[in-house]
């Protein structure tokens, strides 16, 4: 049901994606602020991606990982976010409004411990290597295979310490050479 009222193309588009988190998670789950992996604060997960049809795409393959989902669609709105959010993890798309590299580099400084993961469409090889050298923690390019990136976020999140765990070794995707 989340997905198809996600996908309505109404101004309501926020409103009905929080309505069908709510009927969805509405007893104790993540998406409600219940309860996380280990009966804490819900582990939250920030997509940030200009693009509303692939935010939601993202989003919609996402919440079965059992984390609180928030959303932005561009770098302002996840600076913000990420001040009030906390998030444990940053899913980011690189070229948007207000993104690209400075943007990552921003993202470093005020969550130095919060793992990012940038995918993007328009990346090259130099890109990867600056955006590891700013701090992400994972690399994908567009089209990403959703089990990848799932794979990803789940050793971020939950093989490293648990969220906000460091770890000195790159997630699954494209690592620097």
């Amino acid at each position: 049901m989340r997905g198809f009222l996600c996908r309505i193309g109404t101004a309501d588009w926020h409103a009905a994606c929080e309505m069908a988190q709510v009927r969805a998670f509405g007893i104790g789950g993540c998406a409600d602020g219940g309860p996380g992996v280990d009966g804490k604060q819900p582990v939250v997960l920030l997509v940030v991606e200009d693009d509303r049809e692939m935010r939601s795409l993202l989003c919609d393959e996402l919440w079965d990982l059992g984390v609180q989902i928030r959303e932005a669609e561009d770098g302002d709105e996840a600076l913000q976010l990420v001040l009030d959010a906390h998030p444990d993890l940053i899913l980011t798309d690189l070229r948007m409004p207000a993104g690209g590299l400075d943007y990552v580099s921003r993202l470093r400084t005020i969550a130095p411990a919060c793992p990012i993961i940038v995918i993007t469409a328009f990346g090259d090889s130099q890109t990867k290597v600056e955006v590891f050298h700013r701090g992400a923690a994972a690399y994908f390019d567009k089209p990403v295979r959703m089990a990848d990136l799932k794979a990803a976020i789940r050793k971020l999140l939950f093989n490293h310490g648990g969220p906000n765990g460091s770890s000195a070794e790159h997630a699954q995707g494209e690592t620097p050479r």
